[in-house]
């Protein structure tokens, strides 16, 4: 699973700590010790995963998370800050980050926050077609709408996340404990029947029997496969 990383923090003994670690397990690192340089990097390369503090010189990490986002960088972002404060979390998820992380951390746990973000997101340079159409069905990913027959489809925002992950990963075999932590996150342990139930939720609204599933396939015994 190891892919190109690029940390961006001001510290040296932490630069250099994770530099090591994420070596050390085969990612190949970049380090930006600013937030203008961390972000002309992000935009001239693409990263599976930027790790992105916080407290930067220049431009601070909530600035250089909104620019990516505004500029279309999809590489999952990892959010560092030595504050543990709800508002900073909030923040930066509404900014487009997709985890955060509290220093001091265990590298254990960096690595298994990686891990979980590089089976959420899709390979750095892979590119979803906006709208995406299969079927019937049209799927507006930046707005978040959904047309079928070219009449919207309400979707709650979960259903909304467990489709686009699905679009974005065709013709993959997807375990539930895979969509568990692409689409519900982390540090949310439901059950893995809560994707079953998503699931029929989405083939009541977008499939034409949902009967007999023609795109969102059941794997007996693995999983799910969306198929377009």
């Amino acid at each position: 699973m190891p892919g190109r990383v690029l940390v961006i923090e001001d510290e040296p003994g932490l630069v250099l700590a994770l530099t090591d670690r994420l070596g050390s397990v085969g990612y190949d690192v970049d380090c930006a010790t600013d937030g203008e340089a961390g972000l002309e990097r992000a935009l001239e390369t693409n990263y599976d995963v930027i790790i992105l503090d916080i407290m930067l010189p220049r431009k601070d990490g909530f600035e250089v998370c909104r620019d990516l986002r505004k500029k279309g960088v999809t590489s999952a972002i990892l959010m560092l800050t030595a504050r543990d404060r709800t508002s900073d979390k909030v923040v930066g998820l509404k900014l487009g980050a997709d985890d955060y992380l509290t220093k001091p951390f265990e590298s254990a746990e960096l690595l298994a926050r990686i891990e979980a973000l590089l089976r959420r997101v899709p390979p750095a340079g892979s590119k979803t077609p906006d709208p995406y159409v299969f079927g019937d069905v049209e799927v507006r990913l930046k707005s978040a709408e959904v047309l079928r027959d070219g009449k919207p489809v309400k979707l709650s925002a979960r259903e909304f996340k467990l489709l686009k992950h699905f679009v974005e990963h065709p013709s993959v075999v997807l375990s539930r404990n895979e969509l568990l932590d692409a689409v519900w996150g982390y540090n949310f342990i439901p059950s893995t029947r809560t994707v079953d139930v998503h699931v029929a939720w989405l083939r009541h609204k977008l499939e034409p029997d949902q009967r007999h599933p023609r795109h969102i396939v059941t794997v007996h015994g693995l999983g799910y496969r969306f198929e377009p």
